[in-house]
């Protein structure tokens, strides 16, 4: 199974005898929705236009539960997950691609979930929907109700301990922009800064301009520079646990396992007892 599937061979999949399951999650973090501006609307992006077939995800609803001490984008209730999951047709035996906008950061966090909570065929649209060639459809499907039952995985997963350990043992990369990690702004969250330990590795720095992903060698010297080395346990963390996914997606690409802090910096900062580092240096 390929963690990322391009147009070409989407469109090649849809043509065959058993196309996969199409899930649109558009979604964009929203730094004015912060200031009390409207945010994106996905749904509406949806609607305008979307992969013929595809069923719209809502990420805020379906795949993170209600912000609070836990972050913006926590967990979402792993039942209704299942049931939201089952409702967009996602099976077990059927494979799925996941797309958005182009960004990718919302289409790899239903990777992400898919794949921690048991799917064994899951993908993200290399480019979202920015890369496909194909016509697109306003109608709405309505699909035969899937049979997928998530299992959280015993690995992968980090909460705020295990995240600190592992700047201290392994490898915690922070996917944030620099600037937050040296606390040089902060236009969301409480205090800026990073988890002392952390490395630095923006989530853009994994593709190139067209938003696609770099070429899986390019990926593994990047993050092997940056201490992912052989061996070495790999951790990941963001504002909110969703560009983090991302930079988990583009471990996978490049061979790497990493597990996500889906709290991440939203849930770290929120507590005034937890250590703040800030500036270049790692401590």
């Amino acid at each position: 199974m390929n963690a990322i599937i391009s147009a070409s061979e989407l469109a090649s999949a849809l043509a065959g005898g058993s196309p996969p399951v199409l899930l649109d999650v558009r979604w964009q973090l929203s730094v004015a929705e912060a200031a009390g501006e409207p945010p994106f609307d996905g749904r509406a992006a949806y609607a305008a236009g979307h992969l013929p077939g595809a069923v719209f995800v809502d990420l805020d609803r379906e795949l993170a539960g209600a912000a609070g001490a836990a972050g913006r984008h926590p967990l979402p209730d792993l039942a209704e997950f299942g049931a939201a999951m089952r409702r967009a047709g996602v099976s077990s035996a059927r494979p799925v691609v996941v797309y958005d906008g182009g960004q990718g950061w919302a289409a790899a966090r239903a990777w992400w979930l898919l794949r921690w909570t048991g799917h064994p065929d899951v993908s993200v649209l290399d480019g979202g929907l920015t890369a496909w060639e194909g016509p697109l459809s306003t109608d709405v499907p309505t699909p035969p109700e899937g049979d997928f039952a998530p299992v959280p995985a015993a690995a992968g997963l980090l909460d705020a301990e295990g995240a600190a350990a592992l700047a201290r043992s392994g490898v915690l990369f922070d996917a944030r922009a620099g600037e937050r990690y040296r606390g040089d702004v902060e236009p969301i969250d409480r205090v800026g800064g990073h988890i002392p330990g952390a490395v630095s590795a923006p989530t853009n720095d994994n593709v190139g301009p067209d938003g696609r992903f770099l070429p899986a060698e390019e990926l593994g010297a990047r993050f092997k520079a940056l201490g992912a080395a052989d061996g070495t346990e790999v951790g990941v963390y963001c504002g909110s646990g969703v560009s983090g996914a991302h930079e988990v997606l583009a471990l996978a690409v490049a061979g790497i396992p990493a597990a996500l802090y889906v709290g991440s910096w939203s849930e770290w900062s929120a507590d005034p007892s937890r250590p703040v580092a800030v500036g270049p240096d790692p401590q």
